[in-house]
């Protein structure tokens, strides 16, 4: 039996039943001390004065000079990326089975960036180490929880730089990219950069288009994700996307009895049809059962959005930029245009 399990994961119990590793046995050992207690030995770059940032712990994250040598989870480094900041490591799902880069690494080059974990629970410490940190920066879907920062290990890595986390959850869209923007001005990104401008305007753009179609269209959206043994159907109260989207005036199912952490409602396959929706939006992580994967279980294959053709993908866990997040809008919006009330 299938169950979203461990407690840093009330967010996502489903990222291990949808098949990634869990926190099982990864590195035990943890290489030597560490004289940096305070993250300011790395050497790349011209610091300039001391650097100060408040992440949403509420903790003033304090260094003796502007961090460059930095670390985050993938999906952060990416967002990062799309300000204007690079990081030198990442953990978390960067590299597909095939080497291309996974849809949450966004436009790192995953080749040239070193990679210190690529599934839940792998995290290489002593390689971390190496890297001479000067921070390390991370998502926080439940509080305090540290996301794809393995709680066996996580002492041993806080150790070895300071750290910052943001809120990715319980708040809309918008507030989350504005933190990133935040963090990426504070270590040098240029927020009135073309590029930058440019993918704030496209995200602007994204948002009225989606709010009138939603308000033209009156199509009833589950935001689900699927596994072996269950189907999750996702809250739009709780999920910083949904929460945005619906904001924007999309109607989404709200499931009625929740998991441990609010995030999403987990129903055995015999009762997949329990809620009615005209599209389904799908998870499309690579932990996730993806459509041909799920064309086998009878009550998926009856669902009427799946019957009508009307499923598409969802990445259910943004990257956090205008740019990262502008193609999620106009998906959604396509997805929209094209579904038939059912």
């Amino acid at each position: 039996m299938s169950t979203p399990r461990t407690t840093v994961l009330s967010r996502r119990g489903l990222l291990a039943a949808g098949g990634a590793l869990g926190l099982g046995a990864f590195i035990t050992a943890c290489g030597g001390g560490s004289s940096k207690s305070s993250g300011n030995a790395g050497s790349s770059g011209s610091g300039g004065g001391s650097w100060t940032f408040k992440d949403d712990r509420g903790t003033a994250v304090k260094t003796g000079r502007t961090p460059k040598r930095i670390i985050a989870f993938t999906g952060t480094a990416a967002a990062l990326h799309d300000f204007g900041i690079e990081c030198v490591g990442v953990f978390g799902p960067t590299k597909l089975k095939d080497g291309k880069p996974d849809p949450q690494a966004g436009g790192i080059d995953v080749d040239k960036v070193t990679i210190l974990g690529n599934t839940w629970g792998e995290f290489a410490v002593e390689k971390y180490a190496a890297l001479d940190p000067e921070l390390l920066i991370t998502e926080m879907f439940d509080p305090g929880a540290l996301w794809y920062v393995p709680d066996d290990s996580k002492d041993k890595i806080l150790r070895l730089a300071p750290s910052v986390a943001l809120t990715s959850a319980r708040v809309p869209l918008l507030k989350p990219i504005e933190r990133h923007a935040e963090l990426a001005a504070s270590l040098g990104a240029d927020l009135k950069a073309k590029k930058v401008v440019e993918a704030k305007a496209r995200f602007e753009k994204a948002a009225e288009t989606l709010r009138k179609t939603a308000k033209s269209r009156r199509i009833k959206v589950m935001a689900a994700s699927g596994s072996a043994d269950l189907f999750y159907v996702s809250n739009p109260t709780v999920n910083a996307d949904l929460m945005y989207f619906r904001e924007l005036g999309v109607d989404f199912v709200v499931p009625q009895k929740l998991d441990k952490g609010g995030y999403f409602e987990s129903l055995s396959w015999e009762n997949a049809n329990k809620y009615e929706a005209d599209l389904i939006i799908l998870d499309s992580r690579t932990s996730a059962l993806q459509p041909k994967d799920l064309a086998a279980k009878p009550t998926w294959a009856k669902l009427p959005a799946v019957e009508a053709g009307q499923v598409s993908p969802w990445l259910s866990e943004p990257r956090f930029s205008y740019a990262g997040s502008a193609p999620l809008l106009e998906n959604l919006t396509a997805a929209l245009e094209k579904a038939k009330k059912l």
